[in-house]
Order: C-alpha cells, then sequence, then structure tokens
C-alpha cells in the first residue's frame, strides 16, 4: 500500500486556516487526478479543493464543520495502482500542487509565499495543532491543561477527534469540548470519551431552548480580528455631509430609458463608486497606504474599490480591480456581478485582497449613516445613506427633494483634515450635480 496524506494547502493568500464544508468523497471511493474532493471556507471565500494524485480514498482526517490549520493532513489515500498512472496535480503557476519551487510552495492559484517569510500567530490553546505530515517529527503532547466548562466553546475551538469518536461521544452523552485529548497532538480518544463517561463528565444544557451557541470562525472570526486591529492602530476621524442628490437621482431615470444603461441596474452605489473614482483623482492621500514597517506611505495610481457586502456568511469585502478605468455602465455591471458573487460565497480569493478605498452602502437597510471603521490597509471608508424625501432650501423656498447623508471615515495619520474635507466635499458635489464630472 503507497499511502499518502494531503495536507490542506495555502489557498494563495497566506491564510492559516480553514473549516471543512462538506466532503465529496468517502473512504473506498476511487478518485482521479484534479477531482474537487472536498469544500472548505477560508476567512475570504468557499473553495473547492482538487485531488492531487489517483488513488483510493482510505480515511477522512477531518469531518465538517472542523477548522483545520494550513498544511494539517485532511484525507489519506491510497495510491496504489493510481499513483503511477497519473501525474500530480499542477497549480495555476505551473508547479506540482505542495510541491516547493525557488522556497516557494505551489498553491492553487499559482505559488503561496516564500519558506519561512510568514510567521503565524500561535493559538492559545495547542490542542487545536493537528497531527503533524508524516516526514515532520511527531510534536510532544501538551500539558494536560484544567477542563472548560461542559457544553461550552472556548474561543471557537473545535476539539480534535476522528468521526467514530465523535460518534461515541455523542452516542454516551460526552462533551468533546470538556476533554484533554491523550492523544498525539492532543486528538481525543475512543478511551478518553469512555473514560469521561464513566466519570460522569456528561453534558448538561442549562436553560435548554433559551440560548444558542455558534463558535467564532470563519468569516465571522477574520471581520471581528480585522476590525479590532484596524480600530486600535488607524487613528480614525469621521466627516458627514448631507446632499441634495435630487439632479442624480432625476439623470438616473432618464438614463433608464437610455439604450446603452436598459438592460443594466443602475443604482445610487454606482453613482457613488464613479463619484469617488473621480474625487481620488484630486485627493490622493485617501487612496494611499500608511506602511509602518516600510516607515513610508505608499500613493496607489490605481482603485480598487471595495464594497462591503453583508453577507449570509457575515462580512465581505470584494472588491472592483482598477474601477477608475470604467465608465458608469461597466461599474454597474461589475457592481452588480460583485454582489451576486459575494451572496453565493463565490467571490475568488483574490478579489479580497488588495483593496484601496472602501464604499459601504447603509442606505439599503434604511439607514441614514454610520461611522464605518477601515479596511485593514486602506486610508478611507464612504458610507453612503438612504435617499429620502426630505424638505429643501432652494432658492429661498422649502421644497421636496431628494437628500443622502454621507459619511466618510479616514486614517489621520495619512489624510488630514482638509484633504477628507476636500474629498468628501468633491464626491458630494459630483452627487449633487453630475454634471460636475466633466471638470475633474
Amino acid at each position: 500500500m503507497a499511502l499518502k496524506h494531503f495536507p490542506l494547502p495555502d489557498v494563495g493568500e497566506g491564510l492559516t486556516e480553514a473549516e471543512i464544508l462538506g466532503w465529496r468523497v468517502k473512504p473506498g471511493d476511487t478518485v482521479t487526478v484534479n477531482q474537487v474532493i472536498v469544500e472548505i471556507e477560508t476567512a475570504k471565500a468557499s473553495v473547492e479543493l482538487p485531488c492531487p494524485w489517483a488513488g483510493t480514498v482510505r480515511e477522512l482526517l477531518a469531518e465538517p464543520g472542523q477548522t483545520v490549520q494550513v498544511g494539517t493532513p485532511i484525507i489519506a489515500i491510497d495510491l496504489s495502482g493510481g499513483a503511477a498512472a497519473e501525474p500530480a496535480a499542477e497549480s495555476a503557476g505551473g508547479g506540482r500542487l505542495g510541491e516547493e519551487s525557488n522556497g516557494r510552495i505551489a498553491t492553487l492559484v499559482g505559488y503561496g509565499p516564500r519558506t519561512g517569510s510568514v510567521k503565524r500567530r500561535p493559538r492559545k490553546d495547542r490542542r487545536v495543532a493537528a497531527v503533524a505530515a508524516p516526514a515532520r517529527p511527531e510534536p510532544p503532547a501538551p500539558a494536560p491543561r484544567p477542563a472548560p466548562e461542559p457544553g461550552r466553546s472556548v474561543g471557537g475551538y473545535v476539539p480534535l477527534a476522528k468521526p467514530p469518536v465523535r460518534k461515541l461521544a455523542k452516542d454516551l452523552g460526552v462533551d468533546l469540548h470538556a476533554l484533554s485529548g491523550s492523544g498525539s497532538g492532543g486528538v481525543i480518544t475512543r478511551e478518553d470519551v469512555q473514560s469521561a463517561a464513566s466519570g460522569a463528565q456528561r453534558v448538561e444544557q442549562p436553560a435548554a431552548g433559551r440560548e444558542r451557541r455558534e463558535p467564532i470562525k470563519g468569516v465571522r472570526k477574520a471581520t471581528a480580528r480585522a476590525m479590532v486591529d484596524s480600530a486600535f492602530t488607524a487613528p480614525h476621524v469621521t466627516e458627514f455631509l448631507t446632499v441634495d442628490v435630487t439632479p442624480m437621482m432625476e439623470l438616473r431615470e432618464r438614463l433608464r430609458s437610455h439604450p446603452e444603461f436598459r438592460d443594466v441596474k443602475l443604482t445610487p452605489l454606482a453613482f457613488a463608486a464613479k463619484a469617488v473614482c473621480l474625487a481620488v483623482r484630486r485627493t490622493p492621500d485617501v487612496n494611499a497606504t500608511w506602511d509602518e514597517a516600510a516607515g513610508e506611505i505608499v500613493y496607489k495610481n490605481y482603485v480598487h474599490l471595495g464594497i462591503a457586502a453583508a453577507t449570509p456568511r457575515g462580512l465581505v469585502v470584494p472588491k472592483v480591480r482598477d474601477a477608475d478605468r470604467m465608465s458608469l455602465r461597466e461599474l454597474a455591471e461589475a457592481l452588480e456581478r460583485l454582489a451576486t458573487n459575494a451572496r453565493e460565497g463565490t467571490t475568488p480569493p483574490a478579489d479580497m485582497v488588495n483593496g484601496t478605498i472602501t464604499i459601504t452602502n447603509v442606505g439599503v437597510f434604511g439607514v441614514d449613516t454610520g461611522t464605518p471603521i477601515l479596511n485593514p490597509g486602506e486610508s478611507a471608508i464612504l458610507a453612503l445613506g438612504a435617499v429620502r424625501d426630505m424638505p429643501w432650501v432652494v432658492d429661498g423656498q422649502v421644497v421636496p427633494r431628494k437628500v443622502c447623508q454621507l459619511a466618510l471615515s479616514f486614517d489621520h495619520r495619512v489624510v488630514d483634515g482638509q484633504q477628507g474635507s476636500r474629498f468628501l466635499a468633491d464626491v458630494g458635489a459630483i452627487l449633487a450635480d453630475p454634471a460636475m464630472a466633466i471638470t475633474y
């Protein structure tokens, strides 16, 4: 038997862990090279992993719902009779999946970071580190530690145990979160479960039906970490502006009947996106990045526009690449594709990184405005409020108008008050009078 273990790969963005969503194969199945074997969810998107070898599935080493660190074996495949017939799968960069070249590992979308160039933050609970790959020395078992309160999850911790052991624990009413595994690498064994059952360490559910607990993982975990890092790293300043956008809404109605826009979903967000791209030309500071390590401010000559999107998986911020080069129609089409992909969880990981400035459209929820938190690595974020019918003074007369509130948060290390104010005023001026766009 030529048994090989397939480790969870880095999908190309330096991610350190992923959740197993579901297996497409089971023990005993015959698999071929590049056959999809499992779906995982990273902090950025759902990804289908192909099998790098041909052979027979012997064992699934992780179960759905389990969070696994990159490099941890997730499936064992017997290559007898299959490995010689077909080569290992290739990455988008031309290398064989998982193979090292010039100090970099081939991943699904090319090559990952150079070996040793990425330092990962150690986890507080050593038990989440899975059994090491066969080629590495086996780590010593962690020292015993006090068990957490039965029935409670600790910091999103998922106990390490094989599916048969999990089923036994469920049948015996034993809470795996309350156990310290005696197996290699902290893995919980059948004996651990049986010992706990005999010692009356059974699950007791207080206030049954009155509470619901979910582990902190995936998009929610990544969003929380990013927001905390941003809020306590960049000094936020937020400014507000109320704008009469009646001319913008009138232009929108005219364009809807224009042949070029009849089949396009033209929203206020599309106009705001165009206004942001135009206003950046006069105030490039809002499109810059503070590089603490290098001691530099990096000015971008392009706009990768982030759009904060609420999805069933949580808040994600996919990017419209080179939005500053797009026409209004192209922006509207790109925003519609982006929203669809975000809702369906099919946004490519590469589209979730390297943004330069972001818009959060809180108006779709009927909200007037807010104080948005910067997306990490960016210097400005614009909140677009709901467009409402409100009384407005025009030529000394109070008349009903379409009114919208804007809020701009910016990093005061990069953007001074004058620059932030000018940028917000420019965006407001374009939305209040779209003809201003020809002056930029």
